[in-house]
Formats: C-alpha cells, structure tokens, sequence
C-alpha cells in the first residue's frame, strides 16, 4: 500500500474554531489518518500532519487549502512567522510505495486545480519546482505576502506558475515535494531576539552555517527563539545543531531554555541524538527494546536520509496497534506528567480528565484482549472484538484530546490579551470560550462511552480481569466528573445562555447515565465478593 505524507501549514492559530474547521475537513476524507497538529499562537500558525493513500492525500490537501481561504484573510494576519498565504505551503513526503516523483506529480496537479478552481496563485518548490532559483521556501516568502500583494502582477520573478498574476485575502500558496523534514525550534534565556537572528545566521547554511540547516531569528512568547528547519538529519544530526545553537549563545551571555518540536520526527533522529550525547559508540539499533519488539511482531521501522517507512498492514486491534493515537506536544506519559505538575497553566485538568479517560479506555481494551482468543469465551468472541476496536478509537481520541483541551484554554488567554480597544476582542472571546466548554464536553461523552464498553467487558468478559474493567471504568467516572467541572466553569462565561444551559443539562444527563453504569458494575463486583473468580 502507497503512503505519503502532507503536512500543510495554515496561517492561523488563535481562532481554534477556524483551525477545528480546516482539521475536520482533511480528516473527512476517506483513507486520511491527521498525526499530529501544532499550533503557535505567537506564529499564528497550525502545522497539521496527515498520512493516506495518493490521491486521498491530494484529495484532503485541496479541501483543507479550500477552506483555509475561506475562513482566513490575510489582510486581518498577524504573526511572527513569515507567510505568504492562508495555506502558507502544503509539502508531500513519500513514506512507503511511493517515490519523490509521485508526489512530484501530485504537487503539480493540486497546484493547477488550486489555481483553476479557488484562483489561488501557487508556486511550486523543492523537488517540484519549476526552476533552480525557486527551489527554495524562502526565496517565495521574500517580502511575506504584503510584498507580494504589490509586485505579483509587474515582477516576473514573482509570477506564480499556475493562477491569477494578482493575491486575493488568501494570498498564494507555495506547493512542493520533499523528504523528510524535522521542524525544530530552540528557545533561549532572552528577549533579545537579536541574538537569536546572529545565531540563525551562525547555524543556517545559507550563510555559510550546518548543511541541511535553515534558521530564522525570532520572538516568541517573550523568549527569543532560533526556528529551523533541518533538512537532512543524518548527515547534519540534531545534536550537532543544539551544541552549535548552546556555544554561540555562550558568546552572547545567554543559554538555552528549552527546544521543542512542530509536528513528528523519526526516531532515528533522536536514537543518534541520545547515541551522540551518552558516547554509545558501539550501539546498534537493534539493541532498541521496540526495535525488537516491532520485529517479534512483523513491523519494520526505520529511516534513511530522513524518510521513514514502515511496513503498513490493516489495523488489527488484537494485535494492540491503535488506529491514530497523537499526543503532539506530549510525546511520552513522563513528557506528560511533568508537564501537568509544571507552573504552567496549561495542561490542566481539562487535558488530565481526557488523559484519564485514554487510561479507562486502555483498560477496556486489555480486558477485551484477555478474552479474544479464550475457548471459554467463544460465545462472545465477536461482542469482545466490537469492544476493542471501539476502545483503542475512544483511546486515540482521548489521547488526542489532552493537547486540543491545552490549546483551547491557550485560546482564551489569547483572546482576553486582545487590546480592550480591539472591536473583535469581545467576540473572540466568547468564541474561545464556547470551544472551550465544548472540548471537555466531547471528553465527557466519550468518557461515559468508556464506561458502558467497561460494564460490557466486566459482564462478558475474562473473570480474570474483572477489576481491571472496574477500575478503567473508574478511571472514565473521573474524566466525566473532572470534564463536568471545566464545562460548568467555561459556561460561565458565555453570553448565550441558552446554549450555556443546553451544555449542562448534557452534562448533568451524562452523570446520571454513569452513575446508572457504575451502579451495575458495582452490583456485578458485590456477586462476586468484590473479588476476580
């Protein structure tokens, strides 16, 4: 099966209603799995990452592009990152079956059908590009899109290679092909964002800095930030880019605060990273715990010259692969709980209640998997199959949702840091905060769901496991509780009350229908003597 990788970024990243819709409509594409989704308010800018089949990938790009230059205007844009369009640039990346030249061949038919269909200017570069000159990402940016706006129709540098010689409220849209590429910001212990432009230079290879390296001195959050773009890690590794990054801000009195990914990376990239930094020079890949673990079970990963491939096979929840668990941000349960327990407003409890609710369904799931298989659990065979599929789904939603409640409270504050003069203001408020009693309300939902696949699993399933089904609906009872708290306190806030008031009648009709699930396994549990047969 042909895989290929889009990872398309929009100019937009303090609307969370704008960026839900551009998701959803590249998520409603039969095939399409979204990865991952990164937001930066300072760059007012979403990364979304999504794999699929060729032309469902091509297919679920042209809808996102659609309605990005619906519901954006770059006259009304602002941030710090360069752009030149609402669908700032949309990259193709072969993962498996597929080569450069198929997504080549796909760039350069969504380029004409974007220009046909939306009169988008586009441009093709990388590996699509029409000339050598426009290979690069940057030479398009060149001015951002208020440049471009005044000299599309006079410059013939600038003409686009397919549409209008003239830029719309969704600008142009610079579309390519290329290999793997791992976006990569380092944060430093200034606001001094002219140090991190010298450092940029130091390191970019354009101005005679690392191979494979491109680099931009920005101010994000206050914080200086040097974001890259790296574009080859196995012949420039990551490692090398943050000891070059860590001595040049030693000349400059400052050090490095923090880095952080935008989208995925290979874990080849950050296996050499660890390799580099403990002096493991007798390592081999194969002495990965996963490593082995994925070839006890018929996988293969790996990656060469950035790309990562994988041996693809129809998902198989017997097998304990969920379907599209992403965490973005929180690569790692330890990642996670650090940060829950950091100074930081967010994650809070909106995004603990859908962590909980992910370990409620992960428990389901277990019980299901203890029973499939069992001669004495023939009879239910199919039911338990049903429960497991359903729980790794609910699994992978939860987990996704621990990074979308975050984001929603980000939201927030960013609205209310609006200027009290900003006519918008109001209403971007009120905006913010019906996405944020809406996010922990779906988390509610799907924590009751959990709940009702656990007194499945508790009925019919292993007997064996019939705590650890008690307990993952435990866990879920909690979601719900703790997601109740967070709609009830963002309503609060809402001026339309009548939507307020159907939200907590949702709620409250959601706590009782748990409760009717707890009281069941509860009952299940006291005939059995509280105890596993």
């Amino acid at each position: 099966m042909s895989l290929i990788e889009c990872v398309p970024n929009f100019s937009e990243a303090r609307r969370p209603e704008v960026v839900e819709a551009i998701r959803q409509s590249i998520a409603g594409v039969e095939g399409i799995h979204v990865l991952d989704q990164h937001a930066d308010h300072d760059h007012n800018r979403t990364v979304i990452t999504f794999v699929g089949p060729p032309a469902a990938v091509e297919e679920a790009a042209f809808r996102g592009i659609a309605k990005a230059a619906e519901l954006i205007d770059l006259n009304q844009h602002e941030g710090e990152h360069p752009r030149i369009g609402a669908t700032d640039v949309v990259p193709f990346i072969p993962i498996s079956g597929a080569s450069i030249q198929d997504c080549v061949e796909i760039a350069q038919r969504l380029g004409r059908r974007v220009a046909d269909e939306l009169d988008i200017p586009v441009y093709l570069y990388e590996e699509a590009a029409s000339s050598p000159e426009r290979r690069n990402l940057a030479f398009h940016r060149k001015g951002e899109y208020e440049t471009l706006r005044e000299v599309i129709a006079s410059d013939p540098e600038r003409a686009p290679d397919f549409g209008p010689k003239r830029l719309g409220p969704a600008g142009a849209t610079v579309i390519g092909a290329r290999e793997f590429l791992i976006a990569f910001n380092v944060y430093l212990t200034s606001d001094d964002v002219s140090i991190a432009k010298k450092i940029a230079k130091t390191v970019r290879h354009s101005s005679g800095g690392l191979r494979y390296v491109k680099a931009l001195g920005l101010l994000v959050e206050s914080r200086a930030q040097v974001s890259m773009n790296l574009t080859n890690f196995r012949k420039t590794p990551i490692a090398l880019v943050v000891e070059t990054i860590r001595r040049e801000a030693q000349r400059y009195g400052v050090a490095i605060h923090h880095s952080e990914l935008v989208g995925l990376i290979p874990q080849d990239a950050l296996v050499d990273a660890a390799v580099w930094y403990t002096q493991l020079d007798q390592f081999e890949p194969e002495q990965v715990l996963e490593r082995r673990l994925y070839a006890a079970g018929g996988k293969r990963q790996t990656a060469d010259d950035g790309q990562r491939t994988t041996d693809h096979k129809p998902f198989n929840p017997a097998q304990g692969k969920p379907p599209s668990a992403v965490r973005g941000h929180f690569a790692s349960d330890a990642a996670f709980l650090h940060t829950l327990a950091s100074g930081t407003p967010t994650p809070g409890g909106g995004s603990a209640a859908a962590y909980a609710g992910a370990m409620g369904a992960a428990l389901v799931a277990m019980v299901a998997r203890l029973t499939l298989g069992r001669k004495k659990y023939a009879a239910v065979e199919a039911q338990m199959q049903s429960v497991l599929e359903e729980a790794e789904t609910l699994r992978a939603d939860l987990t996704a949702t621990v990074e979308r409640d975050a984001a929603a409270f980000d939201a927030i504050m960013t609205a209310f840091k609006r200027p009290k003069d900003d006519p918008e203001r109001a209403g971007a408020i009120q905006d913010a905060t019906l996405h944020a009693a809406e996010v922990p309300l779906e988390t509610a939902r799907m924590a009751v769901r959990v709940m009702e696949l656990a007194l499945e699993a508790v009925t019919h399933g292993n007997k064996n496991a019939i705590t650890d089904g008690a307990t993952g609906a435990s866990l879920a009872q909690a979601a719900l509780q703790s997601a109740g708290y967070n709609v009830r306190v963002n309503v609060l806030g809402l001026k339309d009350k009548g939507a307020a008031e159907n939200m907590l009648a949702e709620v409250r009709a959601l706590e009782e229908q748990a409760a009717d699930v707890q009281a069941a396994i509860a009952q299940l549990l006291a005939g059995r003597g509280g105890m596993a047969l």
